[in-house]
């Protein structure tokens, strides 16, 4: 039986097409990223946030993206601003990121919670997250999910989703066709609506249900008329995750 870490992990494992470029950031990004790499996609093109460029690690799981293991078997091995630079090129297709709050249209909070000035919680910051939000074709954020972290208003906006809905990243000045593709929580898998830019469910995790999605959101989720339950994980795909993370470093 999965956990929900391992269903979320899984779940956006399967997202990644096997002939593109990935940007990887430390924990949940990095095991579906490498999961993919040992499943369907084995020439899926790894960027990995310390620097490293197609690093397939063979042994134990990097901890995180600045460790020399996300070098092995690599192409070449450079600097944060190197791969930041390749994003801004277009080269890279999907990204990874995760948030302390989320609102309707996919932006995201990394930064404070309360005011900025007298913050009640101060959180890392950016890293290369509004980078990778406003460079990449799709991102793809994993985060879990309640009233706190699905809000109406975020309390500082650290990296642009879909802004103030149609239209407003163009007028930003971001690349054209760019924005959040998926958001996975452990309720489900989110998309959004191609006309409006909200948040809208596309498949539910079994064992939950549509009340669940509202009842942990303060802003309103739309549902897809065509929603369906997401398939659970193969026996194929659970073994080969926890054989690459047999220490429960992120699936604990």
């Amino acid at each position: 039986m999965a956990n929900d870490t391992e269903k979320m992990i899984i779940a956006a494992s399967r997202l990644l097409p096997k002939d593109t470029g990935v940007y990887v950031g430390t924990g949940m990004p990095l095991l579906a990223s490498v999961l993919a790499l040992n499943t369907h996609a084995p020439d899926l093109l790894l960027v990995y946030e310390g620097g490293g460029v197609g690093g397939k690690p063979t042994g134990r799981l990097p901890i995180q993206v600045s460790e020399s293991l996300t070098y092995e078997n690599g192409v070449t091995v450079g600097s944060m601003d190197y791969v930041m630079s390749l994003a801004q090129a277009g080269w890279i297709r999907y990204g990874f990121l995760g948030g302390a709050q989320i609102d309707q249209y996919g932006n995201l909070n990394t930064t404070v919670i309360g005011d900025w000035e007298k913050p009640k919680v101060r959180l890392p910051g950016s890293g290369g997250g509004a980078d990778i939000a406003s460079l990449c074709e799709r991102t793809i954020i994993i985060m879990g999910q309640d009233k706190r972290k699905f809000v109406y208003q975020l309390d500082f906006l650290t990296s642009p989703g879909y802004l103030n809905g149609p239209g407003s990243r163009t007028k930003a000045g971001l690349p054209a066709n760019t924005g959040p593709y998926r958001v996975i929580t452990q309720i489900g898998v989110y998309g959004f609506a191609e006309k409006t830019k909200k948040m809208t469910l596309l498949h539910l995790f079994e064992g939950h249900t549509l009340e669940d999605v509202q009842a942990n959101s303060s802003f309103p989720i739309e549902i897809a008329p065509d929603w369906s339950y997401l398939e659970p994980p193969t026996a194929a795909e659970l073994e080969t995750l926890r054989t690459l993370d047999p220490d429960g470093v992120v699936i604990a």
